[in-house]
């Protein structure tokens, strides 16, 4: 399937692309970066770009002699320099400082498949000059441009099961689905962490994030989990920290305001993608063959609320509540001034009300129930 896709930030990203400024692209390997790029240069076909990738050795050995001239001589008379994959050139942040503060009218585009790479190597050097935006796999507005709401409402099962990568539109077949998510993520899942923090057998970082996969929704206990993979507490920390910096996973901290017995200390995990978690539990059956369900749901539509979030630069905390009387809800939002709860739902049959103690505890809040039947406006529409 030849489908041509606008991603959402391309707009925002040409919006910044201001003189002396640099704009820094993160996200997940095969999330579609360098097909960004290629828009962005179409965009801008009628000025002089200089597009390097940063895993080639050449580009390495051009950025090591970090002088002005060195760098003029490089960009010619290009004006934009577009780096793909620049986490691997070394002190590429002080590269791009340089620069972009010497070098009048030069305009940077820096992407990166991991925080710890990149964003940290840019961060100090380039204070005040460079604007971050991240990219996901595909949300659902994203979708929309070649699906209407009938066909996107009957992709939903497919969705929970296969997830969102951008090259799963090529393939008709399940079974090239599978095979796809499964290279995905032996071969680039971990890549970056594997090159750059010394980590010689990833063994153990898959095993932690096929306990992760069983756990959606729940709470994680760190020490049950060095338990179980025979690694200290402080090694499975590291590895989580490491997982959501590359983009597979990312936390849900316990809120608590007013009450004593609001839970705060453990954390909740979840995937980015449910196409990968399926993949690391080796289960791509249909829906009606499963028992986890809710779980696919769960950690599907807030994925996606997380897109939604940052593409309508919709500004948010994010939490889950929890009581020690088991009272709980899925995901609060403390925006402007105001709590918003949302308890999600696959199962219709099952909708609950409002806990007691957060009606006491937080009156003004708003509380929703997302379920198939209303996800799309949560997702789509802003608020």
């Amino acid at each position: 399937m030849d489908t041509i896709i606008n991603r959402t930030i391309l707009q925002a990203i040409i919006k910044k692309m201001l003189p002396n400024k640099v704009i820094i692209l993160l996200g997940a390997r095969r999330v579609g970066k360098t097909f960004l790029l290629n828009q962005l240069m179409e965009h801008y076909i009628k000025e002089p770009v200089l597009k390097i990738n940063g895993e080639d050795y050449a580009s390495i050995e051009i950025f090591k002699t970090r002088t002005v001239e060195n760098y003029k001589r490089l960009l010619g008379k290009n004006k934009i320099l577009i780096i793909d994959e620049a986490q691997k050139i070394p002190d590429i942040g002080l590269s791009l400082k340089l620069m972009v503060d010497t070098i009048e009218g030069i305009k940077i585009v820096a992407t990166g498949s991991s925080v710890f790479d990149l964003h940290s190597k840019l961060g100090e050097p380039l204070t005040g000059r460079k604007f971050t935006f991240y990219l996901y796999p595909l949300a659902l507005s994203e979708c929309a441009q070649f699906e209407n709401m009938t066909e996107i409402k009957s992709k939903l099962d497919e969705r929970l099961i296969y997830g969102n990568y951008p090259e799963l539109l090529q393939y008709s077949g399940n079974d090239e689905k599978k095979d796809y998510l499964n290279e995905l993520v032996g071969s680039y899942l971990l890549k970056d962490i594997l090159a750059f923090e010394g980590i010689r057998n990833s063994s153990k970082l898959i095993d932690l994030l096929r306990l992760i996969a069983f756990q959606i929704g729940s709470e994680v206990s760190l020490e049950e989990l060095a338990t179980q993979l025979m690694i200290s507490r402080n090694t499975v920390e590291k590895y989580l920290d490491l997982l959501s910096k590359v983009f597979v996973i990312y936390k849900l901290n316990g809120f608590s305001r007013n009450l004593r017995n609001e839970i705060t200390k453990t954390g909740k995990w979840y995937f980015f993608d449910n196409g990968i978690r399926n993949s690391l539990i080796a289960n791509f059956n249909p829906l009606n063959l499963r028992n986890d369900a809710g779980e696919l749901w769960e950690n599907y539509i807030l994925s996606e609320r997380i897109k939604f979030q940052h593409y309508s630069k919709l500004t948010s905390n994010n939490y889950f509540w929890r009581t020690y009387q088991q009272q709980e809800i899925d995901w609060i939002e403390d925006r402007g001034g105001k709590l918003y709860a949302y308890e999600m739902k696959w199962n219709k049959a099952k909708l609950k009300k409002t806990p007691s103690e957060w009606i006491a505890a937080y009156p003004d809040s708003e509380y929703q129930v997302i379920t198939p039947d209303n996800y799309l406006d949560w997702i789509l529409n802003p608020d």
